[in-house]
């Protein structure tokens, strides 16, 4: 009892703000406002296998389900949110969204025959700059809430490239430049995989990624990102 007093005097004199508007936090609420919850807009999954997201991969690489969690938007809080976490080392957003996105969308049932999640690798040098990937404390929150092993130094990417966040989408699409390598192809051989990202927009990276993924003898993707630019 002493304790959350305490910690009632510091949260009174040091607020936390919200994640997404800035405005400061109540005792109650953890990195998100109550109204940021709410209007933050969420992606139409439909059946997880046809919707939007899935529509931008046919006819370019076999993928099982599609899941998206939030729109991306321009000016939306969706953006900001995944931007403190990408560039101002919030990484705790990345756990809140983890478990969040697992119940919201009761992925235990959508993911129930995915064997192992991994994240698109960020390039060493980027990674070193930055401290972290942004998808680690994501990707251990899904791994945790689904209970499917989390692994991040299989898929590596072998090419660097410079930040794609402020490229419009044409610019991103005619980026081909970004090479992955698989370290072992046996350790998903007949395996079903969930590949992680933030935000996929034209899904060149993606594409990118399974390209290498499908080295693998019968494998089966699945992906699911934070956000999906609308």
């Amino acid at each position: 009892m002493k304790m959350n007093k305490l910690e009632s005097i510091f949260h009174i004199f040091y607020p936390k703000s919200c994640a997404c508007c800035e405005a400061n936090l109540i005792a109650n609420e953890t990195i998100i406002c109550t109204n940021c919850r709410h209007d933050l807009s969420y992606f139409d999954n439909k059946d997880f296998i046809e919707n939007q997201l899935s529509i931008i991969f046919k006819g370019r690489i076999p993928i099982k389900k599609a899941v998206a969690f939030f729109q991306f938007q321009k000016y939306g809080k969706a953006k900001n949110l995944i931007h403190q976490l990408k560039y101002q080392g919030r990484q705790e957003i990345g756990t809140l969204l983890g478990k969040w996105c697992v119940h919201q969308l009761k992925l235990k049932d959508v993911f129930n025959t995915v064997d192992y999640i991994i994240p698109v690798p960020l390039h060493k040098k980027k990674q070193r700059k930055r401290g972290y990937n942004q998808l680690t404390t994501f990707g251990k929150a899904l791994s945790e809430e689904l209970q499917i092993p989390y692994i991040e130094s299989i898929l590596i990417r072998s090419s660097f490239s410079k930040t794609q966040t402020y490229k419009n989408r044409f610019e991103r699409f005619i980026n081909t430049e970004t090479k992955f390598e698989i370290i072992d192809t046996q350790l998903f051989e007949n395996k079903h995989v969930l590949l992680i990202d933030d935000v996929i927009t034209t899904g060149a990276t993606i594409e990118s990624c399974c390209k290498e993924l499908i080295r693998s003898e019968n494998i089966e993707i699945s992906i699911l990102t934070m956000a999906f630019t609308i």
